[in-house]
Formats: structure tokens, C-alpha cells, sequence
């Protein structure tokens, strides 16, 4: 004969609870079904857990993985972003200083070459006014230095480019040497070394500020030369 001390050990224990809810009226209200921890679980749900926790366990790491990427692409974006600056202008100081060399080096070969042939600019400039100049009754050559072979010369270059006219020589001691200029009845073209680099210098200057993003140029051209 089960006594009822028997009854009550052979019966799952459950905790003492505060869950028991009374209504307005002072009756009981159903409160939520106990259900006692399970204990024990066959293989078969051992090996569903296990692979349900290693699922689990998967995707927070991948979560985690793909959060750190995520972080470190901003983190390489924002080093990239604040670097720019600095990058544009350490390659835009290279480009300068680069651009400052050939103009130097430019400069040196061009001396060089006007002073070993300084009536070689203004023998290619009658060369290329040939058809400007072939109808002009006279035409007269300001010049620095040029002797009677010279002269000869570029008489003969005048003949070649289609004029017929009268070649006037003025010695002008004031010019600078390879500088010169033509005078004839439509026109006038002078050349000097000088403002041609100064010419050449303010193109750089101005190419490199373009490029630079600047809207106006560094160097202002002077508008009234020819």
C-alpha cells in the first residue's frame, strides 16, 4: 500500500513559485503550465543539439568575421581619405620640381644653341612668313651683330621662302643676341629669347594649375604682347 508520503517522493518536485494571479472577482487565474528540466536526452537528440550548437557557433563566427571585414574597410577607406591630400600634393610638388628641371635644362641647351647659331631663329622666321611677306615690296630686318654673310644668307632664305622684294638690314646694338625683328608693309613679327622662356615658363605654370584643381593660373599673362 502506497502511503501518501510515497506518492509525493515518487513525484517530480517542483519549486516553490510566486506565479498564482488573482482576478478583480478574487478568483485564480491559470498560470503557466510547469514543465521540470529535462535531465536526460536520447543519442539521437545529443547529435541534433551538437550539430544545432556547431551550426550556432558557425554563424556567429562568420557574423563576427564579416563585422571585423567590415570595420577594417572603413578603417582602410578613412587612412585613404586622409592621405589623399597629402598624396596630391607631394605628387603635384614632383610634377613642379620635375617641370623646374626641363625648363632649367631646357634653358641651358637653348642658350647654348642661340649662341652657336643665334640667326637660326630668324631664318626659320622667314621660312614660315613666306607667304606673308612674298607680295611686300620691302622688307627690313632689326638684328643684333649680323655680319655680311649672315646678311647674305638670309637674303638668300627670303629669295627660297617666295620674296622678291628688298631686304633692309638694321644693326639695333640694343637688342638682345638672337633677338630681332621684321618689319614689312602688312605686318610685324619680332622675337625675343627671353619673353619666349618667360612665354613658355607661364604655359608650364598655368598647365600645372589647371591640373592642380585651381581655377585661375599662378602666373597672369601679359595680354598686350603679341
Amino acid at each position: 500500500m502506497n502511503t501518501r508520503a510515497d506518492r509525493t517522493a515518487a513525484s517530480p518536485s517542483r519549486p516553490f513559485g510566486f506565479e498564482t494571479e488573482f482576478d478583480d472577482m478574487g478568483g485564480v487565474r491559470p498560470g503557466p503550465v510547469f514543465r521540470p528540466t529535462k535531465r536526460a536526452y536520447l543519442p539521437a537528440e545529443v547529435e541534433a543539439l551538437t550539430a544545432q550548437a556547431r551550426l550556432e557557433g558557425r554563424e556567429a563566427a562568420l557574423a563576427e568575421i564579416e563585422s571585423m571585414r567590415v570595420m577594417a574597410m572603413s578603417e582602410i577607406a578613412q587612412s585613404v581619405a586622409a592621405s589623399t591630400p597629402a598624396l596630391a600634393a607631394l605628387a603635384q610638388a614632383h610634377r613642379e620640381q620635375a617641370a623646374g628641371l626641363a625648363l632649367a635644362a631646357a634653358r641651358v641647351v637653348a642658350g647654348a644653341a642661340l649662341e652657336r647659331f643665334p640667326a637660326g631663329p630668324l631664318q626659320e622666321a622667314l621660312e614660315a612668313l613666306g607667304a606673308e611677306i612674298d607680295a611686300a615690296p620691302r622688307l627690313v630686318v632689326r638684328t643684333r651683330g649680323l655680319d655680311e654673310v649672315g646678311q647674305a644668307q638670309l637674303q638668300a632664305v627670303a629669295v627660297d621662302a617666295g620674296f622678291s622684294g628688298l631686304v633692309s638690314f638694321r644693326d639695333d646694338p640694343g637688342m638682345a643676341p638672337a633677338a630681332f625683328q621684321l618689319e614689312w608693309a602688312d605686318g610685324r613679327a619680332d622675337f625675343d629669347p627671353a619673353e619666349a622662356a618667360s612665354r613658355i615658363e607661364e604655359t608650364v605654370v598655368a598647365a600645372l594649375a589647371a591640373e592642380a584643381g585651381h581655377a585661375e593660373s599662378l602666373a597672369q599673362p601679359d595680354h598686350r604682347r603679341p
